[in-house]
């Protein structure tokens, strides 16, 4: 058994300064121990998925991050690990847990997971190993998980057992509180027949983000190709997989670059799909990060089937959780007040109705995920903080 300290410590010589996760027993001390730090940051994330994406984001923007969940959460995470961490080659160092371990008395509801955790992980292609129970082994631990991350780009991971590490008492509350934030909020125009193209929105979008001093996240499907299409800049990043996880990049890049404007281009399906990034970025978020739901009401991509979007106000859930603005309406001119709007103590949120339908003979990005990542990581370190 090893105290809290220990690994953390051990850890931040790493560089190793930023986790996120969703709790379980196993990781009280250790997530402890991060948020009774001032000098640390923790991200209390809706789910594993989410809080694996916001460690990606810090990590491509220069801080290396922990991501740490309970096994059975585990499969939260796995779009974000494969079709992101992985494709991407974003290095992540995971710490889950082994509820369910053989021959350990567990809920019924860890059993299987417990028996495959570590298959699974190698099934990922994600190396892992036991998280160090003893002092002298940490460092050793860090180098390995280091040197393969350094060299592959891409996540290590240690599985924590039943009783590694010592209790340490919470005594700080790492949340801040968003209660009695003050909204903006607008309406610009909601009739049908004023709808704009995707095209014409991400045109207004690109107008306002100057390549040396924005970064500019599209989500997976129409979003990311068209924006492609319009015009390839190296501030973009076209998402091609883990669906409804662009915010929580976003969010990760954003804490990690407060100095840089970040924009996440969302869709109503993808926001559906992990609608507790809102709570989330309205929590940790500040005013230089701006979320734009792109909304059509179908899954465009995919045959345009219909999304239950209509009935959401997606525009309220926002200002419900904090974010410092938040705009609705069909009117493309939402996009110009949205980014001239300042906020001193959240996001900004604008939710915009656009008809569905793409460009004519829309082209898929001709550059890889990887290439994309990298130019977009050095156009990032060309602007001093």
């Amino acid at each position: 058994m090893i105290n809290a300290d220990s690994f953390i410590e051990a850890a931040r010589q790493h560089n190793f300064q930023h986790y996120t996760g969703v709790p379980c027993s196993f990781l009280t001390p250790f997530i402890n121990y991060v948020i009774n730090d001032d000098s640390l940051n923790y991200i209390s994330s809706a789910n594993e998925g989410d809080a694996l994406a916001t460690a990606a984001g810090l990590a491509i923007a220069g801080k290396p991050a922990v991501v740490m969940m309970q096994n059975s959460g585990l499969g939260n995470a796995v779009s974000p690990l494969t079709s992101l961490a992985y494709l991407f080659r974003i290095p992540l160092l995971i710490i889950t847990t082994h509820r369910g371990a053989p021959g350990l008395k567990d809920e019924p509801q860890h059993e299987l997971m417990g028996q495959i955790t570590g298959d699974l992980f190698e099934t990922m292609q994600t190396p892992w190993e036991y998280f160090p129970d003893e002092v002298d082994a940490i460092q050793p631990a860090l180098q390995r998980a280091c040197a393969h991350m350094q060299k592959e780009k891409r996540p290590y991971a240690f599985i924590m057992r039943k009783g590694t590490v010592a209790g340490h008492a919470l005594k700080n509350n790492s949340v801040p509180s968003v209660k009695n934030r003050e909204v903006k909020k607008q309406l610009f125009v909601n009739d049908e027949k004023t709808l704009c193209s995707r095209e014409s929105a991400l045109q207004r979008i690109i107008n306002h983000t100057p390549v040396k001093n924005s970064v500019v996240i599209a989500t997976t499907g129409f979003s990311g190709r068209e924006l492609f299409a319009i015009d390839d800049r190296h501030n973009h990043l076209y998402m091609v997989g883990s669906m409804g996880c662009a915010s929580s990049l976003g969010l990760g890049v954003a804490l990690a670059r407060p100095d840089l404007v970040t924009v996440v281009i969302d869709g109503d399906g993808a926001a559906l799909m992990r609608m507790g990034n809102f709570a989330t970025l309205g929590t940790y978020g500040h005013s230089k990060l701006i979320h734009i739901l792109l909304d059509n009401e179908v899954h465009d991509s995919t045959g345009a089937q219909a999304t239950v979007a209509g009935n959401i106000n997606f525009a309220e859930i926002a200002a419900a959780c904090g974010y410092g603005v938040s705009y609705k309406g069909s009117d493309v001119d939402l996009i110009d007040a949205l980014f001239k709007t300042e906020s001193a103590s959240g996001p900004r949120f604008g939710h915009l109705k656009i008809r569905p339908g793409t460009i004519e003979n829309l082209p898929r990005p001709d550059i890889s995920p990887e290439e994309v990542l990298s130019r977009l990581m050095l156009n990032i370190n060309s602007v001093f903080q």
